[in-house]
């Protein structure tokens, strides 16, 4: 089943604090069906929207606002039948509320989802619930939940079968007034640097540098001299024009092609994968898939046919022969770049619906396309060019390693998140270990592939780069090293974000707890570094009282790749660790966990209206806690917090630097002092 927690890891716009002095509701949701035949129903839900607000689509990016998303807890005796489909204003575009584009419907007319059902039994009815999120050009609200349930027989159902004994017994409101109040004028005035941003820049590097690692294969290095020998029988000038319009349609060609695999996979399918143990495990597969293709032991090829019929029509000869011989090296060389394809737009799929994959697929191109367009302006420029041999496999071979260690990431991801225990930092990185040995083995000449022709004599680059890849194996190994503070593994700063946490390990023993604090206090634990904390922050609350120590609320989550990156860079500095273990009670909240609450909770999700919010796991009561409080709900965020539940400092997220995350701790210790 679909959770409300898989949508939390982007950036959310804090809504703007005029709504503390008035909740405004602008969306006011009904249900209806119809009956299409005598086993197929349609379900509707319509949503009214006042002007000047708007609704998500389900299929925009949850880079930025929430998706609105039906779940169906009960089906009664009905299945679904193909996709829902959206009516109303529909706008897609950049939205500056949001730096994404987003896919949103106006407040101008209602937005209907309809969904057709297959329905075998009409006297069971359907239940379920809707999230959306709503925002106005200049705040959003946070998302909102809205129960629903069809009796397709015409009978009375209510929409949630919660009995009110249970609804007494498991209420609980987590808006608490002090941290809501003072989180928008914190005691200490400190912690408001911007946060760090990647953005879109690091998504076309990271496809332009793909492209680059494709020039190099056989696949499309050979094709330089012929391409450009083409072009250079001509004028100057003409060979000039027909190469730049050779690159540009190769940016088109690789553009579409990238836009079009998105749309079939459906951008919905791309954009909700960041801690899916289904869609990590199937990436794991795919990059294994591709792995092998790249050793040599197969090809991924697409049909003869088409390669043949493409390079018929460059035969015509003017604008479209150059765009069909563009298409041709395309065809023929997909079994090397295929694979760069397919990885370049995995790892972009968490950066806009179309945004990502159009940002990489331009980026890669590019690479491919300027060769092209250089060496028909200047061929005299070929002659500088190595000639094409053995050491183009070799390129490949290398490409493979590096698909088989990046398929042990997303294997990682599906294993912390579904706590399957497996995948822990040793085999991890005993497993990275291996892969780079045996690249450096392959470059030395001790491994041949089915393609490598034999080696006589290593060329001086090779030698120099499988010394390179050697010295990281050392490094890697280096992580191995016990680091007596931590009592841990001392973690390596380039595996941040790719490795396990070193404390999520085999054979090191956790350092005990103190036993009184854990008979106590159930959450009680470990976190990040084998620094104490607690995993709720009620029972962190009542301890920080005891002691007389502020709180530092850290939300987090197992898939998120931005906590292990501060965890490992910043909290492993022994000052700051310090302060974390000494001076501070670390209240870690992991908002992705999906273990089972004790009993049934429910949260008052809107005061005026008595909305009701049942909390589905452990992860889903912290995520809406810190909705409710602090109006976000990306991580990590972190919250120096007093013994009388007061900010002491600006929420601080995602930031490098070790100076300013010192200042920062240093600045809520002496807020809390006075």
């Amino acid at each position: 089943m679909s959770k409300l927690r898989f949508f939390f890891f982007f950036l959310f716009v804090s809504f703007s604090f005029g709504l503390q002095a008035q909740l405004e509701d602008p969306v006011k949701w009904s249900f209806d069906f119809e009956k299409v035949s005598e086993d197929t129903y349609k379900l509707i839900f319509k949503a009214d929207i006042q002007k000047g607000w708007n609704v998500y689509s389900q299929f925009t990016s949850d880079d930025g606002p929430v998706p609105t998303l039906i779940t169906y807890e009960d089906m009664g005796a009905a299945v679904l039948e193909g996709k829902s489909e959206e009516i109303g204003k529909r706008k897609e575009g950049y939205d500056s509320l949001f730096d994404v584009n987003v896919i949103k419907f106006l407040g101008d007319e209602p937005f209907i989802i309809t969904q057709l059902l297959k329905v075998s039994d009409i006297s069971k009815p359907i239940k379920g619930y809707l999230t959306y999120m709503t925002c106005d050009d200049e705040k959003c609200l946070p998302p909102s939940d809205v129960d629903f349930a069809f009796a397709l027989d015409g009978s009375e159902v209510a929409a949630t079968t919660v009995s009110a004994d249970a609804l007494a017994d498991g209420m609980m409101n987590q808006k608490n007034e002090n941290l809501s109040e003072s989180y928008l004028n914190p005691k200490g005035q400190c912690g408001d640097e911007k946060s760090e941003n990647t953005g879109y820049f690091w998504t076309f590097l990271f496809g332009f540098l793909g492209g680059l690692l494709a020039l190099l294969t056989p696949c499309v290095f050979p094709m330089l001299p012929i391409t450009i020998s083409f072009f250079t029988k001509d004028t100057k000038r003409k060979g000039w024009v027909n190469g730049v319009i050779y690159g540009l349609s190769i940016i088109v060609i690789y553009v579409t092609i990238g836009l079009l695999i998105t749309a079939v996979f459906g951008p919905e399918a791309l954009n909700r994968l960041s801690t899916n143990w289904i869609a990590n495990t199937l990436f794991f597969l795919i990059f294994i898939f591709f792995a092998f293709s790249f050793f040599g032991y197969y090809e991924i090829t697409l049909p003869s046919s088409w390669s043949t019929k493409s390079d018929q029509m460059a035969d015509k000869g003017g604008l479209i022969g150059i765009f069909f011989m563009a298409f041709t090296l395309a065809l023929v060389s997909f079994s090397c770049t295929g694979p760069i394809i397919g990885s370049a737009l995995v790892q972009a799929a968490s950066k806009g619906e179309y945004t990502g994959p159009f940002l990489v697929m331009f980026g890669f191109s590019l690479a491919l396309a300027l060769p092209f367009g250089l060496f028909a302006a200047f061929p005299a420029w070929l002659n500088t060019l190595p000639r094409s041999g053995s050491w183009m496999n070799s390129v490949k071979v290398v490409l493979g390693f590096l698909e088989l260690a990046l398929a042990l990431k997303f294997l990682s991801v599906a294993d912390m998140t579904s706590h399957w225990g497996f995948l822990k930092y040793e085999l991890f990185m005993g497993l990275w270990v291996l892969i780079f040995a045996a690249m450096a083995l392959y470059l030395f000449g001790f491994i041949r592939f089915p393609h490598d022709s034999p080696i006589k004599s290593l060329s001086k680059p090779r030698i120099a780069f499988a010394s390179l890849i050697a010295i990281f194996v050392l490094y890697l190994i280096s992580g191995f090293r016990y680091n007596d503070d931590i009592k841990s593994y001392n973690a390596l700063g380039l595996m941040s974000g790719l490795a396990p946490p070193t404390t999520y390990n085999f054979f090191l023993d956790v350092p005990e707890l103190d036993p009184t604090i854990k008979a106590k206090y159930p959450s009680f634990s470990k976190c990040a570094n084998n620094i104490d904390c607690f995993k709720d922050y009620y029972e962190g609350l009542a301890y920080a009282k005891e002691v007389n120590k502020p709180i530092f609320l850290d939300f987090t989550g197992y898939g998120c790749v931005n906590c292990r990156k501060t965890e490992e860079h910043i909290w492993i500095d022994p000052s700051i660790r310090s302060m974390l273990q000494n001076d501070f009670v670390l209240v870690s909240l992991y908002v992705d966990d999906d273990s089972p609450l004790e009993k049934e909770l429910f949260t008052i999700r809107n005061a005026e209206t008595n909305e009701i919010k049942k909390l589905k796991d452990v992860g889903d009561k912290w995520a809406d806690f810190q909705i409710v409080n602090f109006q976000q709900n990306s991580q990590p965020l972190y919250i120096p917090v007093s013994t009388d539940e007061q900010v002491l400092a600006t929420p601080r997220g995602y930031q490098e630097g070790l100076e300013s995350y010192r200042n920062y701790l240093e600045c809520a210790l002496k807020a809390h002092k006075g």
